[in-house]
């Protein structure tokens, strides 16, 4: 398992993070820091740290793409567990983090409760976007910004294509794990904040724009499909009278709607769509796997 820390303008915490993980391989991502903060990443090559450097500042997402292309060249067949720099993540509960990841080769978050003496912006934009996330896909996940996440090796191709480069990249891996399907668990860690989360470089203004940016299109999506079912659903058992052939139609066509929706507009914002026939299958399983879990009342995230 390999240990990724995304750090822009650190300070000796970084370090603190390298000494709290002995036992493991880090890649330290070098996001553009600059001359000044260069003898604190000098420092962590010094005590082990696999130093990638990116000449300008390009975002968190970006930091994290360039750390997941470089462990699956140097490190092929390695799960990667991802850290954040600034001390807010225990040793403990990295190790928890990885040992689900070792156990389950699923994607795992580590969420917070936020029960502690923990900032008024991170509990409401917390409580915020996870209503939000849930409306969207019908999932729910504790803490959609957690840092602390871990990735099975398989999956690092697939996390180098997910869209953004900046803090909406973390979202977005959430927003395309439900439309790829892949499984997430959750293990709750402590919620720590040093210095009332003084050291984070998070613009609320611009920043949350371009998170909830994804969210609304993804809803925006979800709610043409329904209306478009509820419609269909009603012109055909008032054309044909038959409820089940004109649910199965209905949602056929919504769906196929929907799947072109997404494919064209959410997911290729910012690159070109998946592939027709690969991604239509794919949908089709998942639409498949939703309808079963929703008549059996049990949910496949």
């Amino acid at each position: 398992m390999i240990v990724l820390v995304p750090a822009y303008e650190p300070d000796r915490r970084l370090l603190e993070l390298l000494a709290d993980l002995p036992h493991h391989q880090v890649v330290v991502v070098d996001d553009g820091s600059g001359a000044a903060y260069a003898p604190v990443f000098d420092d962590a090559a010094a005590v082990g740290a696999d130093l990638v450097r990116l000449e300008a500042n390009r975002g968190k997402g970006a930091a994290l793409k360039a750390g997941f292309e470089h462990i699956r060249h140097r490190w092929p067949g390695h799960d990667v567990v991802c850290v954040d720099r600034d001390g807010q993540h225990r040793p403990a509960d990295v190790e928890r983090v990885a040992g689900r990841l070792a156990d389950t080769g699923r994607i795992v978050l580590g969420t917070r409760r936020f029960t502690g003496p923990a900032p008024a912006r991170s509990r409401i934009g917390n409580a915020i976007t996870r209503l939000a996330f849930l409306a969207a896909t019908g999932r729910t996940v504790t803490d959609t910004q957690t840092g602390l996440r871990g990735f099975p090796a398989h999956l690092l191709p697939w996390l180098s294509a997910v869209p953004g480069q900046r803090y909406e990249y973390e979202l977005n891996q959430l927003l395309h794990a439900v439309r790829d399907g892949h499984r997430v668990d959750q293990v709750e860690i402590e919620t720590v904040y040093l210095d009332g989360n003084a050291s984070s470089h998070f613009r609320p203004l611009v920043d949350s724009a371009r998170v909830y940016a994804q969210l609304l299109a993804f809803s925006a999506s979800s709610l043409v499909g329904f209306a478009l079912d509820t419609v269909l659903l009603q012109a055909l058992v008032w054309l044909t009278g038959n409820l089940v052939l004109s649910a199965v139609a209905a949602r056929l066509v919504s769906a196929s709607v929907n799947f072109e929706v997404n494919r064209r507009w959410v997911f290729a914002r910012q690159g070109r769509p998946p592939a027709g026939c690969r991604a239509a299958a794919r949908y089709a399983v998942l639409a498949a796997r939703f309808s079963c879990s929703t008549w059996c009342s049990s949910t496949p995230w």
